[in-house]
């Protein structure tokens, strides 16, 4: 059993930064990949960006390579996803979630965060 919490998220600015947070409870922390998702109002959860168990490993959306940089600290059971450069469309609530394989696939991930807003004013 793995549980995550979210946080970080917040209003920023079109072409400002902000920095998620994902806390993992459990001893197996490295032993999942993770992710990030993200629901707009009245859309799809869409894939944002995956990491390795390892850390070896990182996929990304179209829409957010470039911009978006996952990172995680196994020592600390935590994930990070940077985001600069932010979009109007990056407007949603955030979700990080694990898996037991590498994979952009939402029904890949077993466990579930809460959620965080991210809001970008144009």
């Amino acid at each position: 059993q793995v549980q995550l919490v979210e946080s970080g998220g917040g209003l920023v600015q079109a072409g400002g930064s902000l920095r998620l947070s994902c806390a993992a409870s459990g001893r197996t922390f490295s032993s999942y990949a993770m992710g990030w998702f993200r629901q707009a109002p009245g859309k799809e959860r869409q894939f944002v960006s995956a990491i390795a168990g390892s850390g070896s490993g990182t996929l990304y959306a179209d829409s957010v390579k470039g911009r978006f940089t996952i990172s995680r600290d196994n020592a600390e059971n935590i994930m990070y996803l940077q985001m600069n450069s932010l979009e109007p469309e990056d407007t949603a609530v955030y979700y990080c979630a694990a898996a037991l394989y590498f994979s952009a696939t939402t029904s890949r991930y077993n466990y579930w965060g809460q959620g965080t807003q991210v809001t970008v004013s144009s």
